[in-house]
């Protein structure tokens, strides 16, 4: 969605916040003029604003290749003619000018420019807007700097996506943040690609810009330390890193297909359409309905904030799944976010939830937890970060994203208790070891959790 954008007579910036994704993309308007910073999978609402304001999309940047979603970048530079910029460290393989230290682009009487500042990745660059005195007026930090927060540096340490250590990287950014985006003018406008809830950083501020004075005073990164200091408390206690997140930057840098085309080229499928046998069945209606009746075997990942983030979690970038929905409404709604990760082309199926379902899900007697915890396998599938003080003793702890490569440590001689913080997690995650583990009653304590959670959590 469209946030209010920030103007001088000269230029406009618009910021699209995709708030699910924590995606914070741009349109910058200099007269007729605009280019569009790091665009989210659907490209409609660039296109809107461009015919709002009778101007023409000239320019695409990509401050790297993201992992956490994918980029419309391809499909807009088709729709336009407008040139794709990017770092030449990126390795893309679409066309592209390279746009690096140095490299500027003239966007009506203002100016963008490039620094490069890895650390997030090795190919991140920041874009500096200066206005027509020349006087730098913003930056475009990308995942290099957020609000209160920098970008984690242990995304591209695969193979497939750099080989970068976690150490090099952080190393990289310590020497970006302080050679070149410390050293802007204080009063410049910060605009991040990522807002709070991103797992491309920790610890994201709630606001969704700032500037550099207001970052040298209060972002805990950059503080005076060392650089063995910063590392240090750079890498500990980084998010777990979703497993669709490496697939995410080989197809940015390949450059994704048609959003609307891909979408539907999804296959529809009657509800009574007979499903392949051992393909995974994601069900995404409210946990009540699905403990009503369900498929057997079907895992309940609700539609809800961070659909496609925990879809991307639990289900793995080259495995085929159904998605079913309670509507066609809400189907499509699914099948949209479902394709804001890269994954539609996974999908074997779109159905609605049969009317007739064959299984259900027994609801939990918190009497007898409370009393009797001792007679329950209690899984709690927190984070790390989230569990270092377990609400039961001796629970087991096995983060969500973990659960479906875990499920042979759960012993099947008593009930199972599965709990998160909230409620959501829960109903996926004791979805996922009902399916697993037939014959043994597989309980979700759901909200319920709040009744057993310390006063001051």
């Amino acid at each position: 969605m469209p946030l209010p954008s920030s103007s001088t007579p000269a230029v406009q910036i618009q910021q699209f916040y995709d708030k699910g994704l924590a995606h914070a993309s741009y349109a910058v308007r200099a007269g007729r003029q605009v280019a569009v910073i790091d665009p989210g999978r659907d490209p409609q609402p660039y296109y809107d604003f461009a015919d709002e304001h009778d101007a023409e999309i000239v320019a695409v940047l990509e401050t790297h290749p993201h992992a956490d979603f994918v980029s419309s970048h391809l499909e807009i530079a088709q729709e336009t003619n407008a040139p794709i910029y990017c770092s030449k460290l990126t390795g893309a393989r679409y066309p592209h000018r390279d746009f690096d230290d140095g490299d500027r682009i003239k966007l009506g009487t203002i100016e963008l420019h490039a620094i490069n500042t890895p650390g997030h990745s090795p190919d991140s660059i920041s874009i500096l807007l200066l206005d027509e005195l020349a006087q730098t007026r913003a930056v475009f930090t990308g995942d290099t700097l957020f609000v209160g927060d920098v970008g984690r540096p242990d995304l591209r340490e695969a193979a497939a996506t750099s080989g970068h250590t976690r150490e090099d990287l952080a190393a990289q950014l310590y020497a970006s943040l302080r050679q070149k985006l410390m050293a802007l003018p204080p009063t410049t406008k910060v605009y991040p690609a990522h807002g709070p809830g991103s797992l491309c950083g920790k610890t994201t501020s709630s606001d969704l810009d700032s500037t550099i004075g207001k970052e040298l005073a209060t972002n805990y990164a950059l503080q005076p330390m060392s650089e063995p200091e910063f590392i240090r408390v750079l890498l500990e206690d980084q998010p777990f890193i979703p497993k669709y997140f490496g697939h995410d930057v080989l197809l940015n840098k390949q450059g994704a297909p048609n959003f609307e085309d891909s979408i539907r080229a999804v296959p529809r499928l009657h509800a009574a359409t007979p499903l392949e046998a051992g393909v995974l069945l994601v069900d995404t209606r409210p946990a009540a309905q699905f403990r009503a009746g369900h498929l057997p075997g079907a895992i309940n990942l609700q539609d809800g904030g961070k659909f496609e983030t925990w879809l991307g979690s639990i289900v793995g970038p080259q495995e085929k799944f159904y998605l079913l929905a309670d509507t066609q409404i809400q189907l499509d709604a699914v099948l949209r976010k479902t394709a804001k990760i890269g994954y539609e082309g996974n999908v074997k199926g779109a159905l609605l939830a049969p009317t007739a379902q064959l299984a259900t899900s027994p609801t939990v007697d918190v009497d007898a937890v409370r009393q009797h915890p001792e007679q329950f396998t209690i899984v709690d599938i927190r984070n790390h970060n989230e569990a270092y003080n377990l609400l039961f003793s001796k629970a087991l702890l096995i983060p969500l994203p973990e659960l479906r490569e875990r499920l042979g440590e759960i012993p099947a001689d008593k009930p199972v208790l599965v709990h998160c913080a909230g409620g959501y997690r829960s109903a996926a995650g004791a979805s996922i070891i009902e399916a697993a583990l037939p014959g043994v009653q597989v309980l979700d304590l759901s909200e319920a959790v709040a009744e057993f959670l310390p006063a001051s959590a």
